[in-house]
């Protein structure tokens, strides 16, 4: 059962640069009751003058720790994002809600006939990667793959994690594709430029296959992704997609 969302006083416990535009920041909420993987929550800031702004970020971590994770991406027209990436320090308090969200959730066990294809634009890892965490975490047997769509190496969330994953042969891995938009790593396989449909249907599980999908990243790429997959054979009213915008 999801537990009922509602509002908590969350102390920043740590925070780090994730790349050179997000920022991962670790919080303390005493009564958190746990979050599934791909679930979020609203982060709402106060002015001195009583002006309220909140937004929603996917969570990074679940489980039943008291400690969440989020990485969170600077758009430099939002309203609060910009305060979380560039000013927020350690030890300050925030009022968060959550955990938010029902349909856009992994669980471990729940796909052991269904092998699970994980597609994500941009800061639209963040939720997929609570579910590679809890893939591993779980030592589910569920073939797992995620393609992932960014502009450059140095615009990868969670590098070191999906890196290892990568590495990782062995039974209950993630194979994990990139397509970069703009730079390549140094010996990449395929030249840098945009997603296509050609690629995306060498990139992921076979319709064949019945594989649950989950496509997470900004409004655009979502629904292109969303056409293509159609186009592709795969059942799109079965795919769970999260779409974004500024914030």
């Amino acid at each position: 059962m999801i537990p009922h969302a509602s509002w908590h006083v969350a102390t920043v416990s740590d925070t780090r640069q994730e790349t050179p535009n997000a920022r991962r920041i670790v919080l303390e909420i005493p009564d958190w009751p746990g979050n599934e993987a791909g679930q979020h929550l609203d982060i709402r800031l106060t002015a001195e003058d009583g002006y309220q702004a909140s937004r929603s970020y996917s969570i990074a971590s679940s489980g039943d720790a008291r400690s969440i994770e989020l990485a969170v991406d600077r758009v430099p027209s939002g309203e609060v994002s910009p305060f979380l990436v560039d000013d927020l320090m350690t030890g300050d308090a925030l009022e968060v809600r959550g955990p938010l969200g029902g349909w856009f959730v992994w669980r471990p066990g729940q796909s052991s006939e269904r092998p699970v294809q994980l597609i994500a634009g941009g800061s639209g890892v963040v939720p997929l990667a609570a579910m590679v965490r809890a893939h591993r975490a779980s030592a589910d047997a569920t073939p797992f793959r995620l393609l992932y769509a960014v502009r450059s190496p140095d615009d990868v969330f969670f590098r070191e994690e999906l890196a290892r994953e990568s590495d990782d042969d062995g039974p209950g891995a993630v194979r994990v594709d990139f397509v970069f938009s703009r730079r390549t790593p140094e010996g990449f396989p395929r030249p840098a430029g945009r997603l296509t449909r050609d690629l995306l249907g060498e990139l992921v599980l076979l319709p064949e296959r019945n594989p649950r999908v989950y496509v997470c990243g900004a409004t655009p790429f979502v629904e292109q992704v969303l056409s293509w997959l159609r186009e592709l054979g795969h059942e799109v009213d079965d795919v769970r997609a999260e779409r974004f915008g500024g914030s």
